[in-house]
């Protein structure tokens, strides 16, 4: 068995490992890294190979520096599967505001994509619409509905597609009933942030939060909508009201 002293060691000895990878990473040299953190390049030499240990100080700097958690330095990063399959036996149907949904990835923070097939009742209605930070592709499988915007709506039918910053309030009403094709993202290219209410509120939780946030999701909107107007959309998260869209494509 591993004694205490023999486990610190090891672990003292990997994080010379975590740091070259981390330096390595970022195509830093030893010396640009030494510019950068305002410790000796012989210094850093010296904590890669494992010759010398971290103080705290060092450690706190070198942590900043990267942008990771103190413990990340201390372990490698698990490998990636580079693809991912999502077969349709495993693929669990998950319900919330009134969207019917099947997530088609089981990847994490490391990919930027989540796919989506959702399922819009035609009975789904209501003003309320949701904001979050990112964008958002949609292909209508079968079905129709309205797709509500930024204080425009558009009717989409089966084979249209609709690519939208989320940051505007958007929401999915069900018109006929449909059945799309989502695929979230961040924004790819930073710009001017659109007029939309404070905060985010989705309809679909972010992937890797689902069951937290199914579960926990009533509660805390009950909670935060006491004495609030509020916001809604068809994307995951918090928001505010925003006014039914009127002009004359509206459907009412």
């Amino acid at each position: 068995m591993i004694s205490l002293l023999e486990q610190i060691q090891l672990q003292l000895c990997s994080f010379g490992a975590r740091l070259q990878e981390l330096r390595l990473r970022h195509n830093w040299t030893l010396q640009e890294l030494a510019d950068r953190s305002g410790l000796s390049k012989a210094f850093l030499s010296r904590l890669e190979s494992g010759d010398r240990q971290a103080s705290i100080a060092a450690v706190l700097t070198l942590s900043r520096i990267f942008g990771v958690s103190l413990a990340s330095l201390f372990e490698s990063e698990p490998e990636i599967d580079p693809c991912i399959i999502v077969r349709g036996a495993e693929a669990a149907e998950h319900k919330v505001n009134g969207l019917t949904y099947v997530t088609l990835s089981k990847a994490n923070q490391h990919f930027k994509l989540q796919p989506i097939r959702v399922k819009v009742s035609r009975y789904r209605r209501g003003s309320e619409h949701f904001h979050h930070e990112g964008e958002e592709w949609i292909y209508v499988l079968s079905g129709s509905l309205t797709l509500s915007l930024g204080g425009k709506s558009y009717d989409l039918d089966s084979g249209d597609a609709a690519h939208f910053d989320s940051r505007l309030p958007h929401q999915l009403r069900g018109g006929g009933g449909a059945e799309v094709l989502l695929v979230a993202s961040p924004i790819s290219q930073p710009g001017p942030v659109p007029r939309s209410p404070a905060g985010e509120w989705r309809a679909i939780p972010r992937m890797g939060l689902l069951e937290m946030t199914l579960s926990e999701g009533a509660g805390k909107r009950a909670g935060a909508n006491k004495g609030k107007p509020q916001s809604s959309s068809d994307g995951p998260g918090k928001g505010t009201k925003s006014r039914r869209p009127k002009n004359r494509h509206s459907k009412t």
